[in-house]
């Protein structure tokens, strides 16, 4: 017989006290380990599914909702924490951290709310930008872009929360899994190490590892424009 299927959910749970850890150095301005910490919840995100599925936690707990646990984990890791690290560092031109920050929080909450947020038809997809904003902060932390540039790119990322496109679910979407899991794989590798380097910096690498998600936008317009909606 499978261990508890608790395990599972408490596995899931550890996002919690990481978020306020990672929070916490944020505020400090402590970003390496507000980056690492992070880091560690993506993993346990990429991972609790599987385990999930393994121990039947549906059919076991069937009064427990993992996947609703899940978001409110998400929404701290993928969303509260990201936007605290870009206001922080500063990312943002002062004047506009409030606004940029509200936008960001306000439209993701949106997208966690969506009924159809994932949608599992022949593969598996997330409808509007999946709020992958620790991805997105760390990119521009790593890039020192202005801080101009920072903000129109979050603005334009929280627009496309509401667009109908279609984006693949990294660890589920059947079609080319193997390829998208060897690259998610090395570009998680090499995102490490660079963090585990901070504050130094190798702009080459960053600039090479863009591969991964131009990849992942290329992928997900590719196959939701195959599938019947």
């Amino acid at each position: 017989m499978p261990p508890s299927p608790w395990l599972a959910h408490c596995y899931t749970a550890l996002g919690a006290p990481l978020a306020l850890w990672a929070l916490l150095a944020a505020i400090d301005r402590d970003f390496r380990t507000s980056f690492l910490l992070l880091a560690v919840t993506v993993l346990i995100d990429a991972t609790d599914g599987w385990l999930a599925r393994w121990l039947r936690v549906k059919e076991r707990l069937p009064y427990f909702d993992g996947a609703r646990l899940d978001d409110i984990i998400d929404y701290l890791t993928y969303v509260v924490v990201p936007v605290v690290i870009a206001i922080r560092v500063p990312l943002l031109p002062e004047a506009w951290a409030m606004p940029v920050g509200t936008v960001v929080l306000l439209s993701s909450a949106y997208g966690f709310s969506r009924t159809d947020a994932k949608v599992e038809t022949t593969d598996f997809f997330f409808t509007g930008f999946p709020s992958y904003w620790n991805i997105v902060v760390l990119y521009l932390f790593l890039l020192g872009l202005p801080a101009a540039v920072n903000a129109a790119v979050l603005v334009t990322l929280a627009a496309l929360v509401f667009a109908p496109m279609r984006y693949i679910y990294p660890s589920r979407t059947r079609a080319l899994r193997r390829t998208t899991l060897a690259l998610s794989a090395l570009w998680g590798a090499a995102m490490f190490w660079m963090l585990w380097r901070l504050p130094e910096v190798n702009r080459g690498l960053v600039w090479i590892s863009l591969a991964a998600p131009a990849y992942y936008v290329a992928i997900s317009l590719w196959l939701a424009g195959r599938e019947p909606r």
